[in-house]
């Protein structure tokens, strides 16, 4: 059981099925691991370590997502949370993908996906890196764009409130904003809200 441990910790905290097997680590060992719930099974083929305080001072949640969903950036409802930008907390992890791609299935943790236009997908990617890996972030110009063109799902209240708490930050950069709110398509909607809190 140590080996296996020292293995995952040396790799990062997750391993695939493939790089257990040719570190020598035989599939039903693996699969006994997984139910003695030394190994957390995240998708098909992948693992982590179950060990939390191994993981300390990194969102497991966005780190098992992005390790997933290679491609995939964390985005909307999930985004704002990160940022501190609304009380809103959503039940599952967003992630926005290119809408070529096809959706994962996941064991942990819950994700709902979004599919975005290249144009939209690929603005205001922001990379956090940790010793487990990169968390893929849309910055907190993209969120704020990409919550008003989903309005009708967050509803006005969400939209504004995450607004009014970005205008309120020292870091607050209004002209990428309306910069991104154009390629986004919702200049329109945010800049009269903009200029009514800004002046």
């Amino acid at each position: 059981m140590n080996d296996i441990i020292k293995y995952i910790k040396k790799h990062g905290g997750y391993a695939t099925m493939t790089e257990l097997k040719e570190a020598g680590f035989q599939t039903r060992v693996i699969k006994k691991y997984v139910q003695d719930k030394i190994l957390e099974k995240i998708k098909p083929g992948l693992y982590r370590l179950s060990e939390i305080d191994f993981y300390k001072n990194v969102n497991l949640s966005f780190m098992d997502a992005c390790k997933s969903v290679p491609k995939g950036v964390i985005c909307l409802g999930s985004a704002i949370s990160y940022y501190n930008l609304s009380t809103y907390n959503p039940p599952e992890i967003q992630i926005a993908v290119l809408n070529s791609c096809k959706p994962v299935k996941i064991n942990y943790p819950p994700i709902k996906f979004y599919f975005f236009r290249k144009s939209q997908y690929s603005l205001g990617i922001k990379i956090i890196k940790t010793k487990f890996g990169d968390i893929r972030i849309y910055d907190i110009e993209k969120t704020i764009c990409d919550i008003f063109r989903f309005k009708n799902e967050y509803g006005d209240e969400i939209a504004l409130e995450t607004l009014r708490n970005y205008t309120k930050r020292k870091d607050a950069d209004f002209y990428k904003l309306r910069e991104y709110s154009k390629i986004c398509r919702v200049y329109t909607i945010i800049n009269p809200y903009l200029k009514g809190l800004i002046g």
